[in-house]
């Protein structure tokens, strides 16, 4: 009997210190989840709206704290001059679109001198000169024979025409050769010199051209300037007033990034307090269940009495002869014994 209640007592200690233990495995868990919580709440992103000189900001959460949108609001005085710039639009695009329509015409010229230059261009250096020489040949044809007529007659006249001097032969159509020869020197001097310049007048249409198509682009970028320097200065106002919401957004980020540094320090050290009382919960668990044991064990290795017909006898005496039972005693009645 007494091994039975021994084992009964081992069996409740050890049931009582397994649940000590779990449960405070249970409590661990349960706070770890809060910490968790609390960690994801303070990490959550929380803009803040803003109110400047040039606008305001402004920030809508859904139920779960997540943002579901931002808006800013530009000041009054801030409408009112892009309102005003808005109102110059019309006008200064107007200039840029006339600008736009001349560009034709500035095309045609420009075609009108490339197709010039090239036609300087078309002949190669030898081309030019020989076109240059045959055309001052040309031009001087009509003073060389009335020259050489004259020439003849004179020399006929005074009857000089057979006359001889050397190896040069008669001396005025020597001279007439000679000045002829220095002539036409020069003229090839001039040729090349001609040459040179119709390439070089050439490459300067080609280039008048490419300048003068220029000109039409560079009128509309300058009739263009206006209207992108009054877009800029109202880009400059809408950015003037969003400032408000980057504002709002970069203090909601600082705020988010340092509640998740607090949140992760503070799961740190529910990690360690946890691990701790989940330590505190398997010795206390552990202490139940070994007392119990020992207990159970205690009573396992006593008996209970077997003897005659007495009533169940008490831990100090017998109830029937009035004699107090000791520990290690036997009597008629009954008793502990070891």
């Amino acid at each position: 009997m007494g091994s039975a209640v021994g084992g009964i007592i081992g069996a409740a200690g050890s049931y009582f210190g397994a649940k000590r233990s779990a449960d405070a495995a249970r409590d661990a868990g349960v706070r770890q989840m809060q910490a968790a919580d609390k960690a994801f709440e303070a990490s959550k992103f929380k803009p803040v709206g803003i109110t400047t000189r040039f606008g305001q900001s402004a920030f809508e959460t859904d139920p779960y704290g997540r943002v579901t949108s931002a808006t800013y609001t530009a000041t009054p005085e801030v409408q009112r001059l892009q309102e005003q710039l808005s109102g110059m639009y019309g006008s200064s695009l107007g200039q840029a679109e006339r600008a736009m329509a001349m560009q034709p015409q500035y095309e045609q010229a420009g075609q009108g001198l490339f197709n010039l230059g090239q036609s300087y261009l078309a002949e190669s250096p030898d081309q030019a000169r020989q076109r240059y020489m045959q055309q001052q040949m040309d031009v001087l044809r009509p003073y060389d024979i009335e020259e050489e007529q004259r020439l003849a007659s004179s020399v006929f006249g005074r009857g000089r025409g057979g006359l001889s001097v050397g190896a040069g032969g008669q001396p005025e159509l020597q001279a007439l050769a000679e000045s002829r020869r220095r002539r036409d020197l020069q003229l090839a001097a001039g040729a090349d010199q001609a040459a040179q310049q119709q390439i070089a007048f050439g490459q300067g249409l080609l280039g008048g051209s490419a300048q003068t198509t220029g000109l039409g682009y560079g009128l509309q970028q300058q009739a263009l300037a206006p209207f992108q320097a009054q877009f800029g200065t109202a880009q400059g106002l809408d950015d003037a007033a969003k400032q408000s919401l980057q504002m709002g957004l970069g203090i909601g980020e600082a705020a988010s990034l340092a509640g998740a540094r607090g949140g992760e320090l503070y799961g740190n050290n529910m990690a360690r307090a946890n691990t701790s009382f989940q330590q505190q919960g398997n010795i206390r668990g552990g202490m139940l269940s070994g007392m119990g044991q020992s207990f159970g064990n205690m009573l396992g290795g006593m008996s209970m009495p077997t003897g005659g017909g007495g009533t169940m006898p008490g831990i100090m005496g017998n109830t029937a002869s009035g004699m107090p039972y000791q520990y290690g005693a036997r009597g008629t009645g009954g008793g502990y014994s070891t």
